[in-house]
């Protein structure tokens, strides 16, 4: 469905109600293709995402040599040709976009890759995301990475010779995702590599790359082994990735049921989550959201098929005081509903939000002051205090998707109780990067909602 430029949003008039299919996890689907692509044999994910992100990942590895198809409508990606993958003899062009996942592991891809020049770009604000730590590290071990514009940043020229073994540090406070890219190429070092953390890290990230490093492995001994409290050992194998089964299947993406979780908190219903997983089954982190659903007042239950969720038409919400570190992509999802709660809600351990797609802390307060909140702003944390929302505001994205799917789950509120779009979305398609359909879903949702 091709989006208008400005996206005014309808609001429900009835309580929610029907079923979502979600897409699959873009954190999963990016460490398949990246685990998959060191397998000898071919292997096919179920369930992928297909959105931009991935499809840029996918290319990447198409121009490395690798054989990735991709059947969208099936949700399959299927990666094979490996004994041609880094086979290319001129230095080969990645473009990256605004996709963090990409850049960082094909960064320490390449890096690990036995010959070869390979030069990695992105888009302009793909240029400002923190690299750094993860060159540093690399370099550490024996890699070759020129920075050709500011040093620590994209664009960079990766002159492959393999990885050393050796001890390592790295601080990944600024994205787990740096230390995910080590993890997962740490096994084709010439030797093992003991990776000492500096600084904190988003501990859920990592845990999924590493329980994924496992289902990808050929032996029953961890790849990944803790053996301090911020240290880790990576066992240096010939070929350390195998899939059995030659299928792997990918989750339902937990950052895209937030908003899915979050609607019958707008105006109550009932909604069901094909294939999204609580916390307590589910690889991602972001699961944890049905947690802070649940403190905010509406019912969620896991079943065979996923998650259902309930809010009563008219019932009690509750404010709450979190912090997010852990799960820091759902933020927007709570600050975007929080003027509709009875008190003021505090978000905090989400400084380095700062420097993802877009400044997203400063972004959420300048967006809920337009809709007339009075916002609080530090560092790390927002504080919101509902006052009376104000109609008639666009919401600007700042090319953000999580901007324009948290703000289109606010939109569906009916502020002036006879479903007049009062709030409009500016470049909604921005959700492409993650969840092309959102819209036409949420659309979808509204239609079943009207069915007596």
């Amino acid at each position: 469905m091709a989006l208008p430029d400005l996206l005014p949003i309808t609001p429900f008039t009835r309580p929610v109600k029907g079923t979502v299919a979600l897409p699959g996890s873009k954190s999963i689907t990016n460490r398949a293709l990246l685990l998959a692509a060191l397998c000898d044999e071919p292997v096919t994910l179920q369930g992928a995402l297909a959105s931009e992100d991935t499809h840029l990942m996918a290319e990447a590895l198409r121009r490395l040599g690798f054989d990735v198809a991709a059947h969208d409508s099936a949700g399959t990606l299927q990666v094979s040709g490996q004994g041609r993958g880094f086979s290319c003899p001129a230095p080969v062009d990645l473009f990256v976009g605004l996709a963090g996942t990409a850049a960082r592991f094909l960064t320490a891809f390449c890096a690990a890759a036995p010959r070869g020049i390979y030069r990695l770009d992105g888009v302009p604000q793909m240029r400002k995301r923190p690299m750094k730590p993860l060159i540093d590290a690399l370099r550490a071990l024996g890699a070759d990475i020129r920075c050709t514009g500011v040093e620590g940043f994209f664009p960079i020229e990766v002159h492959a010779r393999g990885l050393d073994g050796g001890p390592v540090e790295i601080d990944a406070s600024e994205s787990s995702q740096l230390l995910s890219a080590l993890l997962m190429v740490a096994p084709l070092a010439r030797g093992d590599i003991r990776i000492t953390l500096r600084g904190s890290v988003r501990r859920a990230y990592v845990d999924l790359t590493a329980s994924m490093m496992q289902a990808f492995q050929r032996q029953r001994q961890p790849l990944v082994e803790q053996v301090g409290p911020e240290s880790f050992v990576v066992k240096a194998q010939t070929k350390p990735y195998f899939l059995p089964d030659t299928a792997y299947q990918i989750e339902a993406d937990a950052s895209a049921a937030s908003y899915f979780l979050a609607l019958p908190l707008v105006g109550g219903g009932e909604l069901t989550l094909l294939g999204a997983q609580d916390s307590k089954r589910g690889l991602q982190g972001d699961t944890e959201f049905a947690d802070v659903v649940r403190a905010v007042g509406a019912a969620v239950r896991s079943t065979a098929h996923g998650l259902e969720v309930t809010f009563p038409r008219g019932g009690a919400r509750a404010s709450i005081d979190r912090n997010f570190k852990a799960i820091s992509d759902t933020f927007l999802t709570l600050a975007a509903i929080a003027p509709l709660l009875p008190g003021p809600t505090k978000i905090s351990g989400i400084a380095h939000t700062r420097k993802q797609e877009t400044d997203r802390v400063a972004g959420m307060a300048k967006e809920l002051t337009r809709l007339g909140q009075h916002v609080v702003e530090t560092a790390d944390a927002l504080e919101i205090h509902p006052r009376p929302l104000r109609s008639g505001q666009t919401i600007e994205t700042y090319g953000d998707h999580r901007f324009a799917m948290s703000f289109g789950i606010l939109g569906c509120h009916d502020l002036q109780g006879h479903g007049t779009p009062w709030l409009t979305i500016q470049n909604p398609a921005c959700c492409a990067k993650t969840f092309p359909h959102f819209f036409e879903l949420l659309a979808s949702v509204r239609q079943k909602s009207l069915a007596p």
